[in-house]
């Protein structure tokens, strides 16, 4: 991870953090409930690397992040990310989650079909939960069959996930029941 720096900011849901290589964002760290501790994760998950005052295009994500999730429909299709890191069919699933525009949803069967076939709806959902890059990669606005919101990996799981939804617009008729 060596040439990785970090960034902690601040959102309407707390604060977030962002790690980035030379060729682009390489993660970003959903809230852990302080500042502290989403510094710890990051660090966790990227080793020892530097907390770094943002290059220009990082401020410019951040500040993307920023209004998205305090209800700006910001499109942020355009920050750039470093996913060599990251396998093939990770990547197609990202690209399809990243053209789902704020306030929209899709669901795993969805983004399946578009990749082959409804059967990869469970390998469409074990690469949304390693996501590296929540936020810009939309993988909140993605949901289970029968638009149920499945899981979510952040702090908060499926709370954070209506709760992001919710800031953008999306309609979501869920009830959670006992059975979930």
């Amino acid at each position: 991870m060596s040439g990785y720096r970090f960034a902690i900011f601040d959102t309407a849901i707390g604060a977030c953090g962002v790690a980035w290589s030379d060729r682009g964002i390489v993660a970003v760290q959903l809230p852990m409930g302080s500042e502290s501790k989403t510094r710890g994760r990051i660090r966790q998950r990227h080793g020892d690397i530097p907390e770094a005052a943002p290059t220009a295009e990082v401020r410019s994500a951040i500040e993307g992040m920023v209004e998205l999730l305090a209800g700006k429909p910001t499109d942020l299709r355009q920050v750039v990310l470093d996913f060599a890191e990251v396998p093939e069919f990770n990547r197609g699933v990202y690209d399809i989650a990243r053209g789902i525009p704020p306030g929209r949803t899709l669901t795993y069967g969805d983004i399946a079909r578009k990749l082959g076939g409804v059967e990869l709806s469970r390998d469409v959902g074990q690469a949304l939960g390693r996501n590296p890059c929540p936020i810009v990669v939309p993988c909140h606005r993605v949901l289970a069959a029968g638009d149920k919101p499945g899981g979510f990996s952040a702090n908060g799981g499926v709370v954070t996930k209506l709760k992001m939804l919710e800031i953008e617009g999306a309609i979501v008729n869920y009830t959670p029941s006992l059975f979930d």
